[in-house]
């Protein structure tokens, strides 16, 4: 992540100790990202102790994101068959201050991914709620070794199995790759680079995610597939029963995501 993106370098040299190590590198590529505005009191049930509601405009939302982790690693080894893989996840905003610093991080509600490694370490080091299900995507006109280069806006979409039923998200893309504007709603989406975990016992794990600013295109449409709703917490039926709010694909880059912290 460069230093221009925002304060999180500037606060990770305070926030963080010395100590403070890699627990796993990949790629993120091909990043659909369909968001819903939900009412606050909808998620305050899930904020995790020691944070708060992130607000966008007076709104706080909710997120389906759907990408590929590529070329993935723990503690700086490949695992095999482990390497390349989906994750579906929704998640909402969090924010947390600190010595004048501000730490914007997210939460997440439920995430999917095919491998059970993957969903089991996760669930172990971080108290993440990972489910392993069958999984597939397609990436239309996106080539994903090669992400730079990539000219045509792209066709991508995510599904799983979940009792016998294939759920999805599906997202057409339109123009060009352009930069997130500060102070957009993309970039308020795409740009936390601290995720944050309730504990078993009540606590907070804070870990930190560090990548360069990422590109997007707008997304032409997008949509779920199957009984997503019902997949979801009963609370978010209402709200992920209708069609996003806005939607859009990040290009995606290498990224870092360190060792998880105790907080509070």
């Amino acid at each position: 992540m460069s230093v221009a993106t925002s304060g999180a370098v500037r606060a990770a040299a305070i926030h963080q100790p010395v100590s403070e190590r890699v627990f796993l590198t990949a790629q993120w590529r091909a990043l659909a990202m369909l968001n819903w505005k939900v009412p606050a009191d909808v998620l305050e049930p899930y904020v995790p102790r020691g944070t708060e509601l992130d607000f966008h405009q007076g709104e706080t939302y909710v997120s389906i994101v759907g990408f590929m982790f590529l070329d993935t690693r723990l503690l700086g080894v490949p695992i095999p068959f482990h390497r390349n893989f989906e994750e579906v996840n929704l998640r909402f905003y969090l924010r947390r201050e600190l010595a004048g610093e501000v730490y914007r991080g997210v939460a997440f509600i439920r995430e999917v991914v095919p491998r059970w490694a993957v969903s089991t370490v996760a669930r172990l080091a971080y108290n993440e709620q990972y489910v392993c299900l069958p999984m597939k995507s397609k990436r239309e006109r996106y080539v994903i070794e090669r992400a730079q280069s990539i000219q045509a806006a792209p066709k991508v979409e995510y599904t799983w199995r979940h009792r016998g039923t294939w759920c999805g998200i599906h997202m057409e893309c339109e123009g060009e790759r352009q930069p997130l504007i500060p102070g957009s709603e993309e970039e308020f989406i795409a740009e936390h680079y601290w995720g944050y975990s309730r504990q078993r016992d009540g606590s907070t794990k804070e870990f930190r995610v560090e990548h360069p600013p990422w590109e997007y295109w707008p997304a032409a449409s997008a949509c779920v597939s199957g009984p997503i709703p019902q997949f979801y917490a009963p609370q978010f039926v209402e709200t992920l029963s209708r069609p996003p709010d806005s939607a859009f694909l990040a290009d995606g880059s290498e990224v870092k995501v360190y060792r998880p912290r105790r907080l509070v």
